[in-house]
């Protein structure tokens, strides 16, 4: 670099990084995977081995057809139950057919199967356990979802992945959770490619409801593009519209709403990776205290410290691209 450039650098990043850490938590205030009001309780519960909790708020969500929250709930409680599942096998002696626990069972059963050496003899062995919860409730898309998981591991073909697929929008033709494990399914990674990703993405976000999250399906497409590589070229203006989407999107929420975090968590990660800095620094605004896994345990063993390491990465971008004697504004409520 010029040294001249590389003076003007760091002057503007001495002048402006501490100032565009207006409107971002401190390092001590965000959360890696916060729990909402409704699932801490039951978390803490089962940690104590007591189930009931848990089974009452799968209960809620089923009985309300709650769909989203309870696939969410019933992914995080079976995470739970993969390291602690004593308070699980007791709400299995205590009620072996409750459709809940049907469903806890089955997803706790396919993500141990994709952690073993042995994964596509494991998660073949378990397809009662997808049917029994299926048939548990027959209204409820989460054991489809669990269904395209399973086939995406076994290696199902085309045409039994759209069996699964037609089960699961007729169910519930937006839910959030079936398209993401469809997109898996048809990515370049897997048994499809870009092209495919992109298109299922982009169709299924112009028929999306208003404030849906599969409205940043595309942006999950970008992200599947940008980690996998290989295959045919994805335009950097598709990529961009993809953001540009997902920002669109990230707007009809609150700035430290929990329930689209995730969808930013990715967003930032695509527009880093895209360099968009000031568009990244308004999301890390928008995410607040709400860092999530996902996406960063893709690239780093701490997810969290990788989080907090890009926000201070995107601030000196940020920061270098402002001119010395330009004055900065402090961000309202709702501003990126």
């Amino acid at each position: 670099m010029d040294p001249l450039r590389a003076l003007v650098r760091t002057a503007r990043m001495a002048r402006h990084t501490s100032r565009l850490a207006a409107g971002l938590p401190a390092d001590d205030e965000v959360l890696l995977d916060a729990p909402d009001d409704r699932l801490g309780p039951a978390l803490v519960a089962a940690g104590r081995g007591e189930y009931a909790p848990a089974a009452k708020l799968l209960a809620t969500t089923r009985e309300a057809a709650e769909w989203e929250n309870r696939d969410r709930y019933a992914l995080r409680l079976a995470a739970f139950a993969h390291a602690r599942d004593e308070w699980l096998r007791a709400w299995q002696a205590a009620a072996p057919h409750d459709p809940d626990v049907l469903l806890i069972k089955a997803e706790l059963a396919v993500a141990r199967g994709w952690h073993s050496p042995a994964r596509v003899e494991l998660l073949r062995e378990v397809g009662p356990l997808i049917a029994a919860a299926a048939e548990g409730e027959p209204r409820d898309p989460v054991p489809w979802r669990i269904a395209l998981d399973h086939a995406r591991g076994t290696g199902l073909g085309n045409t039994g992945f759209e069996q699964l697929w037609a089960e699961a929008v007729r169910r519930s033709p937006h839910h959030y959770g079936c398209h993401v494990s469809a997109l898996k399914y048809l990515s370049a990674a897997w048994y499809g490619s870009h092209r495919e990703c992109f298109d299922f993405a982009e169709r299924a976000a112009e028929d999306a409801l208003p404030g849906s999250l599969v409205r940043a399906l595309p942006v999950r497409a970008a992200f599947a593009y940008l980690t996998e590589g290989g295959g045919a070229v994805v335009p950097r203006t598709r990529l961009d519209a993809a953001a540009d989407g997902a920002i669109t999107l990230s707007a009809e929420y609150d700035p430290g709403d929990p329930w689209p975090a995730e969808v930013r968590n990715l967003l930032t990660y695509v527009l880093v990776r895209l360099e968009r800095w000031p568009d990244a620094l308004a999301q890390l605004r928008m995410i607040g205290p709400y860092a999530t896994s996902f996406p960063w345990d893709r690239v780093s063993d701490d997810p969290l410290g990788q989080f907090l390491q890009l926000r201070d990465g995107v601030r000196l971008e940020v920061a270098c691209s402002i001119p010395l004697r330009a004055r900065l504004e402090r961000p309202t409520r709702g501003e990126g």
